[in-house]
């Protein structure tokens, strides 16, 4: 098999571009990890499927795959990146593009700038959204992982979060506990998981051990995630700049009934071609 891709990244969050057409094959599990693998592959945190649309009023339709080779719903930075590929592509009007997945019809747009604004969808915090094993919906949840206590906030962004508040990212145990959740009978699909420091009303500091990935430099869904849990605490408002280890995103959410918005950069690395 031979695949042409396009490699990009937002905020060091890196993904491999590929266009497959309907009726071609996709890679299996084991060949993404094999692709995913940093030393002997391409490297990716998540692979994105691009595929003609199915929806008239769509631009593209894509799959995104996690680098251990597991189909996942939603990804807020590689949304970031499709848009950006079909804006050089000269895809859509006036930088504004309709882009189709698991998770749902959301819009785009590229921005004078270059940063892309996308939509990415309600927040619902029904746990079973998650899926997440409670009976019942609450601001917040209080979970025993290997004898310590830790409470946290879920839900759902078209994929799983759970979003704990930290004094400090630096130490908190972004991998001990990251780990210790992908185990947890909680959370039968696993979760992603957020580690947040409020700094004020418009800032946070976030740290995320993505399902699949291990930590990354940046988590787009994962930054919606943060600051919807925040707000729903009363703690944050509309507009939160949101710093992870790769750079600054700004989310920008309105409250119940409405999307969450995420912007950033959107970058393209090198293309190229692998044959396996």
């Amino acid at each position: 098999m031979r695949l042409d891709f396009v490699k990009m990244h937002g905020l060091g969050n890196d993904f491999m571009l590929v266009d497959v057409p309907n009726d071609a094959s996709i890679p299996t599990a084991t060949q993404w990890r094999t692709l995913g693998d940093r030393h002997t592959g391409v490297g990716f945190d998540q692979a994105l499927v691009l595929q003609p649309p199915r929806r008239r009023e769509a631009d593209i339709y894509y799959r995104v795959f996690n680098a251990d080779g597991h189909e996942a719903e939603q990804s807020g930075n590689g949304m970031r990146c499709i848009a950006a590929l079909l804006h050089e592509r000269r895809r859509g009007k006036d930088g504004l593009l309709t882009l189709d997945g698991p998770a749902g019809s959301l819009q785009a747009r590229v921005l004078p700038s270059g940063d892309v604004m996308v939509e990415v969808g309600q927040p619902n915090f029904d746990p079973r959204s998650l899926p997440f094993d409670a009976p019942e919906r609450r601001a917040s949840y209080e979970l025993r992982i290997d004898g310590e206590h830790y409470e946290i906030g879920a839900v759902s962004l078209g994929n799983p979060h759970a979003v704990l508040r930290v004094e400090s990212v630096e130490a908190a145990p972004v991998e001990h506990v990251g780990r210790a959740l992908q185990k947890c009978p909680h959370f039968p699909r696993q979760v992603n998981v957020g580690f947040m420091q409020i700094l004020d009303h418009g800032h946070i500091r976030l740290r995320v051990f993505e399902r699949g990935v291990g930590e990354t430099q940046a988590c787009g869904t994962g930054a919606c995630a943060a600051v919807v849990i925040g707000r729903d605490l009363g703690l944050l408002g509309p507009e939160v700049e949101v710093r992870v280890p790769g750079g600054t995103l700004s989310v920008h959410w309105d409250g119940a009934g409405h999307s969450v918005w995420l912007t950033g950069p959107a970058r393209k690395a090198f293309e190229g071609q692998v044959e396996f």
